[in-house]
């Protein structure tokens, strides 16, 4: 689940750079299928619209695309563990 959950990160990747943002996956969590991510750039912990870009875009997206994603929550940039990092 997990390669498949970066896989599809890295197809929507290039449109968060567009907007001078990136999105890291820090989590994936099979049992209860829920997918954590940190969205990084200048103001994306601020911005209103990254709540938009996660319920209306990524979310969306992963659910369609991976079988078991139940939920896709963010995470405030710098709180995940450096062992659970992954920069995609």
């Amino acid at each position: 689940m997990r390669d498949q959950v970066q896989a599809t990160i890295d197809i929507l990747r290039p449109a968060i750079q567009a907007d001078g943002a990136d999105i890291f996956l820090r989590d994936v969590d099979e049992a209860t299928g829920v997918v954590t991510v940190e969205f990084a750039g200048s103001g994306c912990a601020a911005c209103p619209s990254s709540t938009v870009t996660l319920n209306a875009g990524i979310a969306r997206i992963l659910k369609d695309r991976v079988e078991g994603i139940t939920a896709v929550r963010q995470i405030e940039p710098g709180t995940a563990p450096a062992e659970t990092a992954v920069s995609l």
